[in-house]
C-alpha cells in the first residue's frame, strides 16, 4: 500500500481516536518536503555545484533553485550574490512518492541505521534528517559519483505540536529509536 493511501484510510482515523479530533481538516498532515543542500567551500567549483544540482533533480525529480547569499560574509569568503546552494521543495504526489520512498528504501540503505532520535521533532511536529552523503538514494549509483555531498531533508507538518508530530511520523513508518 503506498504511503498516501495507507495516511487516508488508516492514520487519518488513528490520528482522530488519540487526540479526539472531530473533523477530518482538523487532523495533522504532511504540508511540504525540502531538500537543500549546501556547496560550502567547493561553491566556486562549477562541476561540483552542477553535480549536485542534478544529483538534487535526480533524487527530487524536479529541478532545484540555486540559493545565493544575502549578504557577505568575510570569515566564510562569502560574497554577497554568491551562489551558496540549492533546493527544491515537493508537494502533493511528488512528495508522498519521495517520503514512500525514503521510508521503504533510503534509510535501509544507509550504513549502520539503527533509527532516527525521537529529539529531532521539533516543536511545531516537524522533521529534519541529515545524509552525509547521498548515495543513499536509489537514483544515484556509486560508480556515476565523483564527490560526496551530504544533504537535508524537512518534513513540514501542520502539527501543533511535537507530540503530535512525532505520533504522526511513527504511523507513516519513520524508524525512531525506541
Amino acid at each position: 500500500m503506498k504511503l498516501q493511501d495507507k495516511y487516508k484510510k488508516e492514520i487519518i482515523a488513528k490520528l482522530k481516536e488519540e487526540f479526539g479530533y472531530k473533523n477530518n481538516l482538523e487532523v495533522p498532515k504532511i504540508d511540504k518536503v525540502v531538500l537543500n543542500s549546501g556547496f560550502g567551500r567547493n561553491a566556486k567549483d562549477k562541476v561540483f555545484v552542477d553535480n549536485v544540482v542534478n544529483s538534487l533533480e535526480r533524487i527530487s525529480g524536479q529541478k532545484p533553485i540555486t540559493l545565493k547569499a544575502k549578504r557577505s560574509i568575510s570569515s566564510f569568503k562569502v560574497r554577497q550574490g554568491m551562489i551558496i546552494g540549492s533546493k527544491v521543495t515537493l508537494r502533493g504526489k511528488r512528495m508522498w512518492n519521495f517520503l514512500d520512498k525514503l521510508v521503504n528504501l533510503v534509510f535501509a540503505n544507509i550504513r549502520d541505521f539503527r533509527g532516527i532520535e525521537s529529539a529531532i521533532v521539533d516543536r511545531d511536529g516537524n522533521i529534519t534528517i541529515g545524509f552525509r552523503d547521498h548515495i543513499a538514494f536509489p537514483e544515484i549509483r556509486n560508480d556515476e559519483v565523483d564527490r560526496l555531498h551530504g544533504l537535508e531533508v524537512c518534513v513540514s507538518t501542520t502539527t501543533k505540536n511535537s507530540k503530535e508530530g512525532l505520533r504522526l511520523f511513527e504511523l507513516l513508518g519513520f524508524p525512531f529509536k525506541k
